[in-house]
């Protein structure tokens, strides 16, 4: 299948599951609000949450087992640059209020400007990021 078709089912898909979530829950599908409510201890809702996550895990993992194909040829970072940065989104996430999941598909398809707003900041940081690994490693 076209890379472009894919990009375009796995969108479509995205933003379905997110619809769906936000017609059947009243709720922003924010991948990062949804796992940081499971540690609340007055969340009415963690069976819903839990369940929307463990769809994305399974998801994964069943893509992996029948096309592993799609997710490259492996990794291009070590575990630590993963750590670091996996942390280093978390902090980006609880300072803008949100992910990218939770701004960048819901926030702008409500024409929220502070989603909007984010979601720039994430790709601009985003790029700043990549730029300047790229020039302190050398690389292409």
């Amino acid at each position: 299948m076209h890379p472009f078709v894919m990009a375009a089912l796995g969108g479509a898909l995205i933003g379905l599951s997110a619809s769906l979530y936000l017609w059947s829950h009243g709720k922003v599908a924010g991948i990062s609000g949804l796992l940081g409510a499971l540690f609340v201890p007055r969340t009415d809702d963690k069976p819903a949450r839990a369940s929307f996550l463990l769809g994305l895990v399974i998801a994964g993992v069943a893509l992996q087992a029948f096309a592993p194909q799609v997710f490259g040829s492996g990794a291009v970072a070590s575990l630590g640059v993963v750590a670091v940065a996996g942390l280093l989104v978390g902090f980006g996430t609880r300072l803008g209020n949100g992910c990218t999941s939770g701004h960048g598909i819901c926030g702008i398809t409500r024409l929220s400007m502070r989603s909007i707003l984010a979601t720039g900041t994430f790709i601009a940081a985003g790029v700043a990021t990549v730029a300047t690994l790229r020039f302190v490693q050398g690389g292409n």
